[in-house]
């Protein structure tokens, strides 16, 4: 099984990833976790290239296909390896982010985005994925408050974050494999439905 984590920086998707792994772990469950970018050593060399405040000028078509590259080797490395030896992989971004950021955020377009990682995804969706959603001044406010180093695309204006929030609203029109969630619920609330869900997909595919 194929779980993937979306969101904009600072609406609280790392605290909800780690808890969901304490509830699967506490259930037994076996599971490996990962990122994106990231995952492989290719990959997080991507990750650094392309979040890295040093490249702040990138070209957004650069930006986008980077992004791709970067899903290309984690999937055929990590992503279907672990999903053929019948473990549950829990992904921290896939391609909804890619859609929400550089198809909506830098308005390249939905289309575009699917079609450039048609080839890297390979046919691997997720099964399910959860969109934490927050508001896009809470998201920058969050973030400048944060105390931590903004990395490039953290750095962009609320325009920017309002665009992307649109996005992820998009794709999770119609779609039953999302779950949309309100980051202004409580951690505990929050968990708890995001464990239902789990456990529910995974009590109905054994």
């Amino acid at each position: 099984m194929f779980i993937t984590f979306e969101g904009m920086d600072g609406c609280g998707k790392t605290t909800q990833f780690n808890l969901l792994c304490e509830h699967l772990r506490n259930k037994g469950y076996e599971f490996i976790v990962t990122r994106e970018p990231g995952g492989t050593k290719i990959s997080e060399k991507i990750r650094e290239l392309v979040l890295g405040n040093e490249n702040a000028g990138m070209n957004k078509m650069c930006e986008a296909l980077l992004y791709a590259a970067s899903r290309a080797e984690h999937v055929d490395k990590v992503i279907k390896p672990a999903l053929a030896e019948g473990k549950i992989v829990i992904c921290d971004r896939y391609l909804h982010s890619s859609i929400a950021y550089q198809g909506y955020g830098r308005q390249l377009g939905r289309d575009t985005i699917a079609s450039i990682n048609a080839g890297a995804i390979d046919g691997i969706y997720p099964d399910m994925s959860f969109f934490i959603m927050l508001d896009p001044e809470s998201v920058h406010n969050r973030l400048n408050q944060s105390g931590k180093d903004l990395d490039r695309l953290e750095k962009e204006a609320v325009s920017f974050f309002e665009r992307v929030n649109i996005g992820f609203a998009e794709i999770a029109k119609n779609d039953p494999t999302i779950t949309v969630i309100n980051a202004s619920d409580t951690i505990e609330s929050i968990a708890a439905t995001i464990a239902s869900v789990v456990d529910n997909i995974i009590e109905n595919n054994h």
